[in-house]
């Protein structure tokens, strides 16, 4: 132990007593530690933190799923089969998103919430931080009106106040009794919801077995069930459905996941590249500290015979370097730790949606952990070479007055050898930047089918008791688009449901007048919009054929609908579309009965789902035909700053309904934004990741460089007392880091063509072996090299012959 703080007192004293190489060392390794601590922190939150509940390894996410939409939502009475009929399952849940909005305070406010059935909360193991859940009577249409709060919205709007419990709060105009206050830590899939109210209240809007009306579930494994279990168990059950209820369920399964890999959906892989990339950085990091090392020890050639000749064993003077090179490595970590905190909260602050769980992001205990690990294994990795090699001098060479050093031929080889390992390593990461970035150059350039400038959105819902009735709900967007229209700034206004790149979709089966009729569970499936008349102009969609909607589109029994031209492409490409007729539902009998739609018009395809999406099949439908409750506003202004107006905006509604809140407000831009933000984060980090791994390539050939001229300066001098030129002389030396240049570009051209295969899940509109961004990259790479030998050569040229002869 004592021989262990006396090697670690004398690393310190080296440390502080060599203050430029310390520097150097310590930056670069906070650089490369401090970005891989980084991007562990957010893998470690978003990809092995286990979920916020108690044995979160047993809950799975399921939903139904056909061959026409894999994703569907969960038919409320196929839930409760489910329920009935499973084994493997300790407990159900199911969850439906909501909107309320809350009345009795200043202004109205509209928040997110959450119908869910009485088997929710105890599905997760939820503890109620006052009161309780929901009780068996409550989740039924006769049940009692009950809610649950969120922790967040109980401190906000009512101060923490423990009578809250038995309180009766109005929600879109009905009355709710609060029961319970849910645990501040909870989070169920990253999304912020205020209220909690039972699902089974609106049981009896849902009977109808093949309407899925945005329903999922989340399940409780029994333990030692395995998830294969579990999916073989459901398909049984889907199956018996569908032999039971073949008008509705035919063709109906059940996707079965891990509930944290429903969140985590498909970062995954862009996580996995981002630690690989660092993981490279780090690398290059440690091949440049090696490099400075075997420089140095040029120097203490001396000082480690004088150890040797003294009785310090090979095994005694690699325990002093390697400690030597892993307290520069920690210190260098606690740096980097500083740097991933700021980086980490940077992130966080300008990007809170780009990534799943990211609220969760920061710096643990295990994060702390890694970075500690981490340190040391770098340090003994950097330092590993230049202690063999500074422990194997003669000692009697070593020891030698004057003597040039006796491993600088072997030396000078190893150097050469990282170098070349370095310009190849930055290659590789260089090409894959580049890569990302022109593929997302050539996202943001494809045209999503719509303006999205100069506008602003706004989410609204109608509360059901006061617009029961179509007439009411018709009456109030007419009238609210009227207002918005006419406000100053706004050009145009419209509505639709839902948004385009909001992540939303909704879908529904039809089948084509005069085609054969479809079996059941085969029927084709769209989507559909639900629009204002002045939709189109407003976000400037094309209209290619036929008319627009009209203020007399709004007859239930003689609907009119638009569609896209994909939906032409699939069903009429060589005819007439106008006319055409189609009808909404599936083999439902009661379905078989609504009216004909006839196709008045169509439209340009639209990017619904992100601009890396394929066109669908898309049919609009009037709202003033059938109205919904839920609705999105969209008003394009004459500002570049929609937002200015959103206060106008807010109160052109409340002059229609003073209890009508609007929220979400935002403009379309940011929806843009946000549908780019995990892939824009991506590439951010990625490209500069990439720039830092040129830096330290470029450092690492400067230094390779510099040492070789210091190194050869008597023999440049003879060159030069020979007649050589200075123009030789720097050809001379910048030949030799050019040859070392295009060696390790020629290595890291092969390794990039089999690291970039991992990243063409990522790519859009270019290959993973693209030729010009692979010559390109690598023509930069060597234009670098050039510059970092430049410099040394430059030097060389200045060599005084007679000095340089007296050299040693």
């Amino acid at each position: 132990m004592n021989t262990f703080l006396q090697d670690v007192r004398y690393g310190a004293r080296l440390l502080a007593k060599h203050p430029g190489f310390t520097a150097v060392a310590v930056i670069t390794l906070a650089l490369g530690i401090g970005a891989n601590t980084g991007i562990f922190s957010v893998v470690h939150a978003v990809l092995l933190r286990p979920l916020p509940f108690p044995e979160a390894d047993r809950l799975v996410y399921l939903n139904e799923e056909s061959q026409q939409l894999p994703g569907m939502s969960v038919s409320y009475p196929d839930f409760l089969d489910w329920q009935s009929q499973t084994q493997v399952f300790e407990r159900m849940g199911a969850v439906q998103p909501a909107g309320f909005t809350l009345t009795g305070g200043a202004e109205p406010e509209m928040m997110f919430g959450r119908s869910v059935s009485e088997g929710f909360f105890p599905t997760l193991r939820v503890q109620m931080s006052l009161g309780r859940g929901f009780l068996p009577d409550e989740d039924r249409p006769s049940g009692n009106r009950v809610a649950v709060l969120s922790y967040r919205l109980w401190q906000r709007r009512f101060g923490g106040e423990r009578s809250i419990i038995g309180r009766v709060l109005t929600l879109s105009d009905q009355q709710y009794t609060v029961v319970g206050i849910l645990p501040a830590n909870f989070d169920y899939r990253g999304t912020d919801a205020d209220v909690y109210v039972p699902l089974g209240l609106q049981a009896d809007q849902m009977k109808d077995r093949g309407n899925h009306p945005g329903i999922y579930v989340v399940g409780r494994l029994q333990a030692g069930v395995s998830l294969e279990q579990a999916r073989a168990e459901m398909s049984a059950i889907s199956k018996r459905l569908e032999q039971q209820y073949p008008d509705s369920n035919r063709g109906v399964g059940v996707h079965v996941q891990w509930l944290r890999d429903s969140i985590v959906g498909n970062v995954r892989p862009a996580l996995l590249m981002l630690l690989g990339a660092v993981g490279l950085v780090l690398l290059i990091a440690c091949v440049n500290i090696a490099n400075l090392l075997l420089a140095r020890a040029t120097v203490r050639e001396k000082e480690i015979g004088i150890r040797r000749a003294l009785g310090a064993g090979r095994m005694r003077l690699w325990r002093q370097l390697l400690t030597e090179s892993v307290l520069t490595a920690l210190v260098g970590g606690g740096f980097g730790v500083l740097l991933a905190c700021w980086a980490t909260d940077s992130l966080v602050k300008l990007s809170p949606d780009s990534l799943p769980r990211m609220q969760e992001i920061g710096i643990s205990p295990t994060v702390l952990a890694f970075t500690v690990g981490l340190s040391i294994l770098t340090g003994i990795f950097f330092g590993l070479v230049p202690a063999l090699h500074a422990s194997s001098a003669p000692v009697m060479q070593s020891l030698r007055e004057g003597g040039r050093s006796s491993l600088g031929s072997g030396r000078h080889w190893l150097r050469s050898v990282l170098v070349v390992s370095e310009v190849a390593l930055s290659l590789v990461l260089l090409i894959a930047a580049g890569l990302l970035i022109r593929s997302f150059v050539r996202l943001s350039n494809v045209d999503p089918g719509f303006d999205y400038h100069n506008l602003l959105t706004a989410r609204i819902v109608l509360p059901r008791t006061r617009y029961q009735d179509e007439n009411r709900r018709r009456a109030f967007y007419e009238q609210a688009l009227r207002k918005l229209q006419t406000l100053p700034g706004v050009i145009a206004a419209g509505s639709i449901t839902p948004l385009p790149l909001s992540g939303e979709g909704w879908q529904n089966d039809y089948r084509v007048a005069d085609r054969p009729k479809p079996a059941p569970g085969e029927y084709p499936n769209t989507d559909i919009h639900y629009v204002s008349p002045s939709y189109l102009a407003t976000m400037r969609i094309p209209l290619l054929r036929g008319r627009n909607f009209t203020e007399n589109d709004r007859d239930p029994k003689h609907p009119v609908v638009l569609v896209n031209q994909t939906f032409v492409r699939r069903w009429w490409p060589n005819e007439d579309p106008i006319g055409k007729r189609i009808q909404f539902g599936g083999s439902n009998p009661a379905e078989s009965r609504n009216p004909l739609a006839a196709v008045v018009g169509v439209v340009g395809d639209v990017k619904q789902y992100g601009f890396d999406s394929q066109p669908k099949t898309e049919v609009y439908l009037s709202n003033l035909e059938r109205p919904r409750n839920y609705t999105v506003l969209v008003v394009r202004t004459s500002t570049s700053r929609p937002l200015q107006l959103d206060a106008a905006v807010r109160k052109a509604i409340q002059e229609v309904d003073k209890d009508q809140p609007l929220f979400n407000v935002q403009t379309m831009q940011q929806v843009v934004n946000a549908s780019f933000g995990e892939r824009r984060v991506s590439v951010f980090l990625l490209a500069m990741f990439a720039a830092l791994a040129l830096a330290l390539a470029a450092v690492g050939i400067y230094g390779v460089m510099s040492y070789s001229v210091t190194q050869r300066t008597h023999e440049i001098g003879v060159r030069m007392a020979l007649g050589a030129r200075g123009a030789d002389v720097l050809r001379m030396v910048m030949w030799q880091a050019f040859r070392l240049a295009l060696i390790g570009l020629g290595i890291g051209l092969v390794l990039a063509l089999t690291a970039t295969r991992a990243i063409s899940s990522l790519l859009f509109g270019i290959r993973a072996t693209d030729p010009v961004t692979y010559a390109g990259l690598a023509l930069i790479l060597a234009l670098v090299a050039a510059l970092a030998s430049y410099v040394p050569g430059r030097r060389a040229t200045r060599v005084d012959p007679v000095v340089a002869l007296r050299y040693e």
